[in-house]
């Protein structure tokens, strides 16, 4: 939708950058006075994933956040919620430096973010991912997890 905005003939009036670094936000204006706003989001080099089928395909963001909304999505307020998780997933991973990973290491990055954000979620998650059958699954992780946060809050 264009509504006779013109990026090339405006002049950018302010710019900031998003807390994360991710985005930028420019308020700009045309030379007939009317303002508007872009976002621009860094692109990060293209990630490709390995499934367990040992096929390969691009790093689908979209993809992840129905994945992620579609599992645990319940579990938080919103959707800006779900999209933050996409976003720490996505960083962490790009930080890993690989050109290609399994979807094995997407899930439990998943993972990491999630426990560190909704330990429901997180649980949740795993039970899935990590396909559980039994309760003493679910009680080994809930174990597992509340060791880590209590060794956490014994050492602030």
């Amino acid at each position: 939708m264009n509504n006779g905005l013109k990026i090339g003939d405006s002049k950018v009036i302010e710019s900031r950058e998003a807390p994360d670094g991710t985005t930028i936000r420019r308020r700009r204006e045309n030379p007939d006075g009317v303002r508007f706003t872009t976002y621009e989001r860094i692109e990060m080099p293209q990630l490709m994933v390995t499934k367990r089928s040992g096929k390969k395909e691009v790093f689908d963001r979209d993809k992840l956040a129905s994945a992620v909304n579609r599992s645990v999505g319940k579990f938080f307020n919103s959707d800006l919620e779900v999209e933050a998780v996409v976003d720490k997933v996505e960083e962490q991973l790009h930080k890993v430096g690989k050109e290609v990973v399994t979807s094995e290491e997407i899930g439990e990055t998943i993972l990491d973010v999630l426990a560190e954000i909704n330990e429901v979620a997180y649980v949740r998650f795993a039970s899935v991912f990590r396909e559980f059958k039994t309760l003493d699954e679910f009680e080994k992780i809930i174990r597992e997890q509340k060791e880590k946060k209590d060794g956490h809050n014994r050492s602030i």
